[in-house]
């Protein structure tokens, strides 16, 4: 088999660019990573349509230019929006039995086989410019809620009329049905479209629920009957290619689509139960995790005083919370931010999470004994500056973090506590000495998530007395400040609520800290100098944003309930 050749010496031969610019680029790609293609077009040496073409090439696939072609209606109608969005092809022309289809990605041809299962035709793919395509499909694809969930039903309609042709003993041909696959990916385009983290598929005895989670809240589509399942969750499981045969052991996978032009991974997690096997699909999806510190919903001083932290040249700074309370999406934010030339990052992560250009990541595999202490002893000798490590389990890995911040290396890691005066105890909990902590953390931040207000449908009232009763606020303090609520909109899926913020308690760990640190102070004296020395409280960050209504008082309320 020959070797696949190489886009540089593809784009080179085509006259395009020369030898310098291939070396120019090379040189990019070993200091920052990336494609070579993605860094001739920013280094402007080629055009999108040349890096289309050259990508073409390389795959064996003709090259079709969108802005000359026009697609046919007929070949439109044999692809549904949700699978010509979430899988980003365009259907041109049908001829003899064959059908066109335009994509960006030579890579994505693997879909040219559902489609074919799909449409009933043979699917010929041609490759086209990234740009034109997304264009092509606002225009010839586009659909609203409303409309969506009318051929949400439509689609489990269809699955039922034809389940009677299924024989449920032949997983692998239930998997491969046309109603299956173009229901599995309405649904998968319908979550990922509306920004959801995780999709479960769940058998019941007397029911099938297919459920999403949308800003940790949980909302249930339109369900197959409970003897279908079996055959939506082989598709799932044949798409991560895993053993369909295997029901009785749970199984790990993904799945990699793309949407809109972007890429989106699906985790997915197998778990047999009574009434057949639960999947969920956690979707990580970097244009929807807001990796930049501006858009996780601080306030400015919170902003100087993260940055001041992400400055330090040595020491350990913790992230706190209970799980799904942003900490994995906090660190990257700030790595993010101390991603410079001059900064050598190593994270170790179980598992990673997202792939982070110029950042050295290492997944944790216990099972061959890859574990958090093992690799950070390795990290040392790679000679980093800041160190990640994606969670503190144990006296052996708060161990050789100290170590590592004690020979001069920034240390950031997160904790599963309340808040963050208990995170020093937690760490004297685990085995630590008090002396070292005192001499290496230099901060704990303690977080959690609250739903923002939708801005198209946000009212405001005067809240009761019971509420400020509950806020611990008086009609004094009250006095003036703006409580919102939203009524619920097409926008939100009248939930009131569209996207998530933080609130945030930073402790810096001063003097004073220091000193009750070795004196083992209890969490509430921790607590009570911290307060003192200017503290913030998660309570007190979350009605800062009740005032400036961003959020309600019942999410406030709800994610600090312990300070109260």
């Amino acid at each position: 088999m020959a070797a696949r050749r190489l886009i540089g010496q593809i784009l080179k031969d085509q006259g395009v660019i020369h030898e310098g610019m291939v070396q120019e680029a090379l040189a990019v790609q070993r200091e920052k990573g990336g494609r070579l293609g993605q860094i001739l077009l920013e280094l402007g040496h080629v055009q999108r349509t040349d890096i289309a073409r050259a990508l073409a090439e390389q795959a064996g696939m003709p090259f079709v230019d969108l802005a000359a072609r026009q697609p046919a209606p007929e070949a439109i109608q044999k692809i549904d929006t949700a699978t010509a969005r979430a899988f980003g092809v365009l259907p041109l022309a049908i001829a003899g039995g064959e059908l066109t289809v335009a994509l960006a990605d030579p890579m994505n041809a693997s879909i040219l086989n559902d489609l074919a299962f799909t449409s009933g035709l043979q699917v010929k793919g041609v490759v086209v410019d990234e740009e034109a395509l997304r264009q092509a499909l606002e225009r010839h694809y586009s659909e609203d809620a409303g409309k969506a969930k009318e051929k949400l039903k439509e689609l489990v309609a269809e699955f039922r009329q034809q389940a009677a042709k299924f024989d449920l003993e032949d997983k692998q041909a239930m998997a491969s049905a046309a109603p299956v696959v173009k229901l599995l990916n309405y649904i998968l385009y319908q979550a990922i479209r509306d920004k959801a983290s995780d999709i479960h598929l769940e058998p019941f005895a007397s029911e099938f629920k297919i459920r999403y989670r949308v800003d940790g809240a949980l909302f249930e589509l339109e369900a197959p009957p409970p003897h279908l399942a079996v055959a939506l969750i082989s598709r799932v499981k044949v798409m991560a290619d895993l053993d369909i045969a295997e029901t009785r052991l749970p199984q790990d996978g993904r799945i990699e689509l793309t949407v809109g032009g972007r890429s989106v991974d699906l985790r997915v997690s197998t778990l047999p139960t009574m009434h057949g096997e639960s999947t969920v699909m956690r979707v990580l999806d970097r244009s929807v995790v807001a990796l930049s510190l501006e858009n996780l919903g601080f306030q400015d001083h919170e902003l100087r005083a993260i940055r001041e932290l992400i400055d330090l040249p040595h020491g350990i700074v913790l992230v706190t919370g209970p799980t799904g309370s942003g900490k994995t999406t906090s660190l990257y934010a700030m790595l993010n931010e101390a991603n410079r030339e001059d900064t050598k990052i190593i994270t170790v992560e179980d598992p990673v999470e997202y792939d982070l250009e110029g950042i050295v990541q290492i997944p944790v595999n216990e099972e061959i004994g890859v574990t958090y202490a093992s690799v950070l002893r390795t990290i040392l000798r790679q000679d980093p500056d800041v160190i990640l490590v994606g969670e503190i389990r144990d006296k052996e890995t708060a161990q050789t973090a100290i170590e590592a911040s004690l020979t001069g290396h920034l240390v950031f890691s997160t904790l599963h506590t309340n808040d963050a005066p208990s995170a020093v105890t937690r760490m004297v909990d685990i085995g630590i000495e008090p002396f070292l902590l005192s001499a290496t953390v230099q901060a704990v931040l303690a977080q959690r998530l609250v739903r923002r207000i939708c801005k198209e449908c946000r009212t405001f009232y005067e809240p009761s007395l019971e509420v400020l009763r509950e806020l611990g606020l008086t009609p004094e303090q009250a006095a003036g400040k703006k409580f919102a609520q939203g009524r619920g909109c097409e926008t939100c899926n009248f939930t009131g609520f569209r996207g998530r913020m933080a609130i945030l308690e930073i402790l810096r760990i001063d003097d004073r800290q220091r000193e009750l640190i070795l004196d083992r102070a209890s969490t509430g004296q921790i607590r009570t100098a911290a307060r003192e020395a200017g503290m913030t409280t998660l309570r007190e960050d979350g009605l800062r944003a009740i005032f400036d209504g961003q959020t309600s008082v019942e999410e406030v309320l709800r994610e600090t309930l312990d300070q109260g």
